[in-house]
């Protein structure tokens, strides 16, 4: 069966508004996971910022996890161990819950699994798991993107009902690459312009060109409900819709920004033919 493409995109020589055809929450009813002022705030704005989730000594552990793996010579030669453009610093480790039980078994933490699953009204699977290490002085910018746009041209996500989880591993400030995001930019899908090139991947985990919102945009959005930096002290919690349009500027301080980023994809969500027309990305990228 050949699904609908809701949300077409690299299809056309300028950028289209596509209104979102998906809820942004899906459960119903009261819960204990989350105050209906934070379920509010997530279907208004696009994300939620819970801070000081985890303790010092959990972040400790996880850092320590990060520092093990990234300095393994044998692994982090592997591909899932991307570096930055210009170096051979870890820029991102992808698939870190494969490498790790530590992570792993963050993956089914309740204080993270059970605010997802309440918003998405679905059991979940984790779509793609990642430690982002910004590394001070040379740590490279993420430029402004909507996730949903890259999984589903790429890898044939269907529909908006997968959240990102980020969780802070260190102090997160403005002047060291925070999470940015632009409030009530979920609600429109904007579509990008050129074709995908054949394994684009292989580039765009270390410098996005393709399926990168067009400026006009990107204005559009900041006019309307401006940018909120997430700043956060380490272990907080940042939940943001697959569709909501955020960014980080490079990090030229001394401080290096690290953070756990978790991909929650409903089950009824599961990944079919990518919908811009190329072979599937690898599954360490998208699992299925």
């Amino acid at each position: 069966m050949v699904l609908e493409d809701l949300y077409p995109s690299r299809t056309e020589a300028t950028a289209q508004w596509i209104d979102r055809q998906d809820p942004v929450v899906y459960g119903k009813g009261n819960t204990n996971v989350l105050t209906q002022e934070q379920i509010e705030n997530y279907k208004r704005d696009g994300f939620l910022i819970i801070k000081s989730v985890f303790s010092q000594e959990e972040i400790d552990l996880y850092n320590t996890e990060f520092e093990r793996l990234s300095s393994d010579p044998i692994l982090s030669s592997k591909e899932e161990f991307i570096k930055e453009p210009n170096s051979r610093v870890v820029r991102s480790l992808f698939a870190a819950h494969q490498f790790s039980d530590v992570y792993k078994a963050l993956t089914d933490d309740e204080r993270i699994r059970a605010k997802v699953e309440y918003l998405l009204d679905d059991e979940t699977y984790v779509h793609q798991a990642r430690i982002n290490a910004k590394p001070g002085f040379n740590g490279k910018e993420f430029y402004w993107h909507s996730d949903f746009e890259t999984w589903h041209v790429e890898d044939g996500m269907p529909n908006m009902r997968a959240i990102s989880c980020l969780i802070t591993m260190n102090e997160n400030k403005s002047y060291n690459g925070s999470l940015m995001l632009m409030p009530g930019s979920h609600n429109k899908f904007v579509s990008c312009v050129g074709q995908t090139p054949d394994d684009h991947y292989k580039e765009s985990l270390r410098k996005q060109e393709y399926g990168v919102p067009d400026q006009e945009s990107l204005t559009k959005f900041y006019e309307e409900n401006g940018i909120v930096v997430a700043e956060c002290p380490p272990g907080s919690v940042i939940l943001f819709d697959c569709n909501t349009m955020h960014g980080s500027n490079g990090n030229i301080t001394p401080l290096a920004r690290r953070n756990i980023f978790f991909v929650f994809n409903a089950v009824t969500n599961k990944l079919v033919d990518p919908f811009g027309g190329t072979k599937p990305r690898p599954d360490f990228i998208a699992h299925r």
